[in-house]
Formats: C-alpha cells, sequence, structure tokens
C-alpha cells in the first residue's frame, strides 16, 4: 500500500486539492477482470458510472466492450455527435429537446436506442415532438426484481415484469407508428448492487438469480413474436458471471466495476481493485489525534446511511467523526494516523459509489504505472450537466 500511494501522491504533488485521480494499472486490471467474468458476452459500459468521456472511449478500445449505456438522451446525443455509434439509454426520457434533437439528425437515430416500460411513454414522446416523427429506436425495461408474495427484493422500475404484460407491450408497439422496437433490458440489482454480506444475502441472491434465468427465457420467447430483438440486455457488475451464463440474452452492463468503489468490497464473486479516488489537504488540527480536510461532502446517492459517506483511505487508520461525518466545506478525520498529520499534508479519500465523484470535479489525473500523469475533463469539465 505504501508504494502505491507513494506513487500516486508523487505523481500529483503539484496538483491543487481537492481533486480525483485515477490509478491507470488498476483501472486497466479492473477492466480486464470485467472481461474475464463476462466469459465472451459482450460488455456495454454503463456511462453514469464513470463520466469521464475519454475513459469511456478508451474502455470501448478494449476486447470484450461493445457500446454504452447512458443515463440521459442529451447526454446520448452528445456521445454520437463524439463519434460513439451504439447508445442504449437506461431510462425513460422526458426530454422534449433531446427528442427533437434526437429526431433531427439520422445518425443519432440510427445510434441511439431509448428505453420504454409503458404505452404512456410513447403517448408522452409523441405529445412532445408530434406523431409523425420518424422512427426512433426503443427497448423495453423489464422489471428483474424478486417478487416473494408481497415482498418486493429490488429496484423500483418498470411496471412490466411478466411475459404476459412484456408480450402486450410489444405488441402494442408493432402496431405503432414512429417506434421500432428493438431491444429489452433486464437489471437485477438486488444481485448486481448487493454485497454478499451474510448467508441469507447470498441465498436470496441465488433464488433470484434462478427466477430471472427462467422468467428472461419467457420474456424474450414473448416478445419475440412481435420484434426481432437485436438487443437482450441484462446484469451488472456485481452479477456479470451468474447473468452472463443464461443463453437468452446478447450483453452484459457494467460500468462502477472499472473504478471499483467502496459499495464494491464483499463480493464473493470477485476482488475489489479500487482505481478512482479523491485527495484533500489537512487545513487545521482542532486536536491531536484530529484532522480536519477541506471540502469533501461527497455523498453518494441512495439509503442516507454510513456506507453512502466516503472512505479515508490513506494513511491509514483514519475514520470520520461520527457527529460531523464528511462535511460541506471541511471533513473532520480522526485516529491514530491523525497525530502524525499536519497542516497542508494529503489525505486520499474512495467514494462509495462510482461515477457520482465525477460530479465533483473538473478533471481526473490518471496515473500511469510509471508515475506519468495525463489530466483529463470529466462530464462537468467539458461544461456538461446531464442531471
Amino acid at each position: 500500500m505504501h508504494a502505491l500511494f507513494d506513487r500516486l501522491l508523487d505523481a500529483t504533488s503539484r496538483i491543487e486539492t481537492p481533486f480525483a485521480l485515477v490509478d491507470a494499472p488498476a483501472l486497466q486490471a479492473n477492466a480486464d477482470d470485467l472481461v474475464r467474468r463476462a466469459a465472451g458476452v459482450p460488455i456495454r459500459v454503463a456511462s453514469k458510472s464513470v463520466r469521464v468521456r475519454s475513459i469511456i472511449e478508451q474502455t470501448l478500445s478494449l476486447d470484450g466492450f461493445a457500446g454504452v449505456m447512458s443515463y440521459s438522451l442529451a447526454e446520448s446525443n452528445w456521445l454520437v455527435d463524439h463519434g460513439l455509434d451504439d447508445v442504449l439509454l437506461a431510462y425513460p426520457t422526458a426530454s422534449r429537446q433531446g427528442l427533437l434533437d434526437l429526431v433531427a439528425d439520422d445518425r443519432r437515430r440510427a445510434a441511439i436506442t431509448l428505453m420504454v416500460d409503458s404505452t404512456e411513454s410513447l403517448d408522452h414522446i409523441d405529445a412532445l415532438i408530434g406523431r409523425d416523427h420518424p422512427p426512433i429506436r426503443v427497448c423495453i425495461d423489464v422489471d428483474a426484481s424478486l417478487k416473494l408474495g408481497p415482498i418486493h427484493l429490488g429496484v423500483r422500475r418498470s411496471p412490466v415484469h411478466t411475459a404476459r404484460q412484456a408480450r402486450r407491450l410489444a405488441a402494442a408497439i408493432e402496431q405503432r407508428a414512429g417506434f421500432d422496437l428493438v431491444g429489452l433490458m433486464f437489471y437485477d440489482a438486488q444481485i448486481a448492487g448487493l454485497p454478499d454480506t451474510s448467508r441469507a444475502v447470498r441465498l436470496i441472491k441465488q433464488r433470484s438469480a434462478a427466477e430471472l434465468l427462467e422468467r428472461r427465457g419467457e420474456v424474450v420467447r414473448a416478445v419475440g413474436e412481435h420484434a426481432r430483438l437485436e438487443i437482450v440486455n441484462a446484469g451488472g457488475t456485481g452479477s456479470l458471471e451468474v447473468t452472463g451464463q443464461d443463453p437468452s440474452i446478447t450483453e452484459l452492463t457494467a460500468g462502477s466495476g472499472l473504478f471499483s468503489p467502496v459499495l464494491f468490497d464483499g463480493y464473493d464473486a470477485f476482488e475489489s481493485r479500487p482505481a478512482a479516488y479523491f485527495v484533500l489537504s489537512v487545513v487545521r488540527k482542532p486536536a491531536k489525534n484530529i484532522a480536519t480536510l477541506f471540502a469533501g461532502g461527497y455523498i453518494a446517492s441512495g439509503p442516507t446511511n454510513k456506507n453512502r459517506q466516503p472512505l479515508p483511505t490513506w494513511p491509514e487508520g483514519l475514520t470520520a467523526i461520527g457527529t460531523e461525518g464528511a462535511g460541506e466545506v471541511q471533513s473532520p478525520v480522526k485516529g491514530r494516523a491523525a497525530k502524525s498529520l499536519a497542516i497542508g499534508d494529503r489525505v486520499v479519500m474512495r467514494y462509495a459509489k462510482a461515477g457520482e465523484m465525477c460530479e465533483r470535479f473538473d478533471a481526473v489525473a490518471v496515473v500511469g504505472a510509471d508515475g506519468a500523469v495525463e489530466v483529463v475533463p470529466t462530464y462537468r469539465g467539458e461544461g456538461k450537466n446531464f442531471g
């Protein structure tokens, strides 16, 4: 660990804090491991977990990766305008301007697939841009959660859960002018996004995977009666080796696994190799065993609890103060290591999730194995804020 952080901190010593950095060897190792775990199934890069265009493009240049899963229609149009030719928008859109920009350009329409989960989604698109728009590629978001009686395990996404519901929506799209149904998506958050923290969690994940294996096949067959499917997308960083065994899918998705944030520690199937960090400076010492850092209140989305806070990583032995946590403009940390910290010293932090970190910074410093540094812009640094 000493050698790793000596390399990272020595290489970036002239960069003003706070700043974000990416360890290039760890990033490459993570990409290689994602491909290994996918076992030949192409991986679509989830842009929301990266939000650095150059890193997305670099990843797509590697064998085993193909296409982007975006999170905003404006982002999708922008990525295509910068040369990408296969973008699956992971969420339904309500953006009139984004839709107008999409249908105004044949290349965008050919490259971008929108997500829908109801005829109301189609109605809204027609209401925003008129019914006489040229054909738009669409994909049905199928709820991949596990339902056990009244219990819902997974995220609340699509109202489409069963093969019958998917068939009904596919038939409606087939009969509707202006839309081409080309894909299905299944995001198994209760598998991909859940660390293996207990035997009970492992059993639930196994049961969900078995249920999804059967239901995905049924949905694909049902929708295949009404559409020629080019895309059957499934999985996430935490479920590649499980979901990739399903013969009904055509591709997987991963993004967080490139950076390997704190929430991806604790999985049985793979070893976490942190690749993304941010660096803060000590600005005062209110006590011998406390060091106060400038900035740092970068809280990850999701349930507001301790595991959404950034994690002090280097030097070892630091923890956040429970009564303050990561602060708006200052973050005190305590512990044995704080005694040796002086004003101006640097502390390395890990973000709890992945892509949201890059919304806080205009650039990231990518540090090579030899200590060479390339500073590249984030989406924010390119003047883009897609929400």
